[in-house]
Order: structure tokens, then sequence, then C-alpha cells
């Protein structure tokens, strides 16, 4: 009999510690455990732990309790104003009542799962995106779009037993086909926006450039007036001086001009003169005429030339103080001031006349 019992000990206890195992199973915190019997829901464990079930009879059916993923097909979404364009999202979502989602998946778990959730999330992209602007869609903040879309999917979703937490587009680009005419568009946009800033400031530079000529052309008329008018009184002034000087000895201002004369015809250059040596224009050549010299004087009245301020002591010049026909100081009109004469060439004080008109000139001959 002993011997008969430590026999059938050994198959006993392998049998017993194979129903125990069998009636043992352990739940770990990362799932969420469903017990069926004969195909109906018999327990749902969620806390971690060691549970016992029916050997042979009860089966567990083990589902992932964290947060998984789902990442969506690209998609061709056709906002508000008919601007078509490629989406894709990533959602995440969670298993929250694991005898619904048995009921709706069947044996299919997480990937029959997934491809539920799939055209739930398209839908509620199409849905949400088609209601705004293309230009909404392709701004920085969606964060209420995309808020938009995860309220509608998890409403749909709830009868899964599942939990969808967020949704987020990835991806919100144009078609490829419609790349090359967007960057068209774009490039001639940005061409005619540059012409036109050209433009403007080709005008401004033209404006720029009338109002420098138009400034050049009054400065330089105004100086060459200015220029003209000093001219014309130097030369009045010097025409007066020299009809002065000239106009007190005929036969001097007559010297005068046949030297001028000599100097400008005789000037040994590749020129010929054909001229009778006993002509009038060598006849200072041959005399210097001092005795038909005559000069005169006398100063010329007041009239016509103005008196000059005399000089200060230490002063080495004495501005002149001639005057226009209608008593204008010269150089007035055009706004300058004349040079001050040096003292030398003042008129000189007069004396009484050396020569009578019976004495002989200085030089003449006897």
């Amino acid at each position: 009999m002993k011997r008969l019992l430590k026999t059938l000990a050994l198959p006993i206890i392998v049998v017993v510690g194979f129903v125990v195992v069998a009636a043992v199973y352990i739940v770990d915190v990362r799932e969420r455990v469903l017990v069926m019997r004969f195909g109906e829901v018999v327990e749902v464990r969620e806390t971690p732990g060691l549970y016992v079930k029916v050997p042979f009879i009860d089966q567990v059916i083990r589902y992932d309790a964290r947060i998984l993923g789902l990442l969506t097909r690209p998609m061709e979404v056709t906002p508000l104003d008919d601007r078509r364009l490629m989406v894709d999202a990533f959602a995440r979502w969670q298993i929250v009542d694991v005898a619904r989602f048995r009921r709706a998946i069947t044996n299919g778990g997480i990937d029959a799962a997934q491809s539920r959730l799939d055209p739930i999330i398209t839908n509620a992209i199409r849905q949400v995106l088609g209601s705004v602007p293309s230009t909404t869609v392709l701004s920085n903040d969606r964060t209420g779009l995309m808020n938009q879309i995860r309220d509608i999917a998890r409403t749909e979703a709830e009868e899964l037993g599942v939990r969808i937490i967020d949704v987020r587009l990835t991806r919100t680009d144009l078609p490829e086909q419609n790349l090359n005419a967007t960057y068209a568009r774009m490039r001639a946009e940005r061409e005619r926006e540059a012409a036109d800033e050209i433009a403007r400031g080709g005008e401004a530079a033209q404006r720029v450039r009338a109002a420098a000529d138009r400034t050049v052309v009054e400065l330089t008329s105004e100086a060459r007036k200015r220029s003209e008018v000093v001219r014309g009184e130097a030369d009045a002034r010097r025409n007066a001086i020299y009809a002065d000087a000239f106009g007190r000895d005929p036969e001097f201002f007559a010297f005068t001009r046949s030297m001028t004369a000599y100097e400008r015809s005789l000037k040994g250059e590749n020129s010929s003169l054909v001229i009778s040596p006993d002509g009038e224009f060598f006849d200072y050549l041959r005399s210097d005429h001092a005795d038909r010299a005559n000069p005169n004087m006398a100063p010329r009245p007041a009239s016509s030339l103005a008196p000059e301020e005399p000089a200060t002591q230490g002063d080495t010049a004495t501005a002149p103080t001639a005057t226009t026909q209608d008593g204008t100081p010269l150089g007035e009109n055009a706004g300058v001031t004349l040079t001050p004469m040096p003292e030398e060439l003042a008129t000189p004080p007069q004396e009484p006349a050396l020569l009578t008109p019976d004495a002989p000139a200085v030089g003449a001959p006897n």
C-alpha cells in the first residue's frame, strides 16, 4: 500500500501543480485583463496582482493598458477656400473599457482597433479642416483645430471602449502637382513687389536729380549774372581810369597804342609784313615825338570819378569808392566787395605844371 502511494504521489503532485498553475494568473500593471467563460465576460481585472480562475474553463485575455499611438495615412483635404492640402496626423489613444472593447473588436486585438480608429480620426480631420480657410490650417497656431478634431474623434470612439487623448497635425502641405504653380505665383508676386519698389526708388531718384539739376542751374545762372555784373563794373572802372589817364596826354595815348600794336604784330613767329618803312605804322620807331607831348596835369572833375578815401596810417591799400552812373558802388549789385586798389595806383596828388608852353619837353631833341 505504501509502495502504491509512493508510486502515485508523484503523478498526483504533478497533476495538482498543473491545476494550480492553470487556475492562477497574474495581472501586470501595464495590462487590463478579461476573464472569459464560454464566450462571456466573467471578470475584469485592472488592478495588478495575483488572481485565481477556473482552470481549463476560464480564458484570460490581456490588453495593453498603456497609451498607444496611431499614425494616420496622408490624406487630401479641401479647406473652405477650395485649396487642396495634403494632411497627415498622429493620434494617442488608450483602452478604458476592456469589456466594451472586446465586444466591439472581438478577436481582432490592437491592430483591429487601430484599423477602426483610423477612419474615425480621418473623418474628424476632414470635417474640421473643411470648415476653415487654408490660411488657418497653414498658420503656426493650430491648437484650436486639433482640439476640435480630438473632441469629435473622442465622441465617436467611445463605442469602441477607447479614449482619444490627443490628435496632432504633423504635416500640412500642398499637393505635389500644385507646388510648382504655387511657387511660380509666389515668385511672380515677389517680382511685382520688387518692381514696384524699384519704380518708386527710380521716381524718388529722378525727383532728387531734377531738384539738384535745377539748383545747379539756378546757382550757376546767379553766379554768372554776378560775375557779369562785376566784370562789367570793373571794365567800366578800367575804361574810366584809361580815359582819365589818356585824356591828360593824347600823345601818350597814341604812343601806348602804337607800342601795343608793335607787340602784337612783331612777335617773331612765322609771319611776314609787307609795309612801307616810311609809313605811319613805323612812326614811333623813328622818333618818340616827345616834342608833341602836352600833359594835362589838371585834376578831373569830381563827377567823373568818385573821390577815394585816404588810406589810414599803416594801411597798404585803399578801398575803391568808384560808383556807377546811378551812384551805386561798384560790385554792390552783384553782392560782392571789390579788391582794394593798391595805393600806388590811386590818383596821384596834382602839382603845378613844371613845363611852360615855351619850355622844351624833357627828352625832346634840341
